[in-house]
């Protein structure tokens, strides 16, 4: 196995810190040495999209993503036309912060079969493609875990992602690799080397499954707390040729409850050692 990641590799996504604003978390993570940022829109719309702009220009970090576009499924058309106008204007904000990248949480219907959900979002990015191009941001297909398939989204595996991101076919549309939703599917491995050898691999999230789980949404582990198999799926990403950002995920009820410093410290450790 190779090195483990620097730094320079070290990504943090403001949700990780989520009682933080987006001030302190930028000022922390570059206290810690940390060299990226991916922001939640939540943590924009708390200061301001101008604002939030300037601080991060004024920062030392590189934005990696904006997130999380998507839900686009559902039975009614003209809830079809707002989640795409919303992506656009998603896509427009992470331009105005510098993010590369939306990261997108596709969504899914449970009105309807998963299988027109997974049209209508092929419908929907096919829609935003030439307007994401156009201002040079990106498009993550992330795929969630199946428990998420009710209404969160209808792409459960990577497999699902890729053979999308080949049906579109578009240097601006890939995938997100997170190992909370993928570190169980038994054709990991194999997925990951396809969508580095197509060029869809677009952005890689750590975090771990703590056993028990508490909260199937809220109960995420620092690297090293559960069960995922992090630097075997790292050798993996790294052996596709992805060798971008890290980026620490971690919806916790617990670690929000924390001294947010003394977590961050905890998560530049854990990143370290078990990643």
């Amino acid at each position: 196995m190779n090195q483990p990641p620097g730094l320079n590799q070290l990504c943090v996504h403001t949700i990780t810190t989520k009682p933080w604003p987006l001030d302190r978390a930028v000022d922390a993570y570059q206290a810690e040495g940390i060299q990226g940022i991916s922001v939640w829109q939540d943590a924009v719309l708390q200061s301001g999209l101008k604002q939030a702009a300037k601080t991060l220009e004024a920062s030392q970090l590189s934005v990696v993503s904006y997130v999380r576009g998507g839900f686009f499924p559902h039975t009614s058309a003209g809830q079809r036309q707002k989640a795409i106008d919303h992506n656009k204007l998603m896509l427009e904000e992470a331009a105005t912060i510098g993010a590369p990248l939306l990261v997108l949480v596709c969504g899914s219907d449970p009105a309807q079969s998963l299988s027109i959900s997974r049209d209508q979002i092929r419908e929907g990015l096919e829609n935003i493609l030439p307007y994401a191009e156009s201002l040079g941001v990106k498009l993550g297909i992330e795929p969630l875990h199946p428990m998420y398939a009710d209404t969160r989204s209808a792409i459960n595996n990577l497999k699902t992602a890729n053979d999308m991101a080949d049906q579109l076919d578009h240097p601006y549309c890939g995938v997100v690799v997170d190992v909370y939703h993928l570190w169980w599917d038994p054709d990991l491995e194999a997925e990951i080397m396809r969508c580095g050898r197509d060029g869809h691999l677009f952005s890689y999230h750590i975090c771990d499954w703590k056993v028990p789980t508490a909260d199937m949404l809220n109960d995420r582990g620092l690297m090293g707390e559960g069960c995922i198999p992090l630097k075997k799926i790292r050798s993996w990403v790294e052996r596709a040729g992805f060798f971008g950002f890290h980026e620490v995920e971690i919806f916790s009820n617990t670690h929000w409850q924390r001294d947010q410093m003394e977590f961050l410290r905890d998560v530049v450790h854990a990143f370290q050692h078990h990643s």
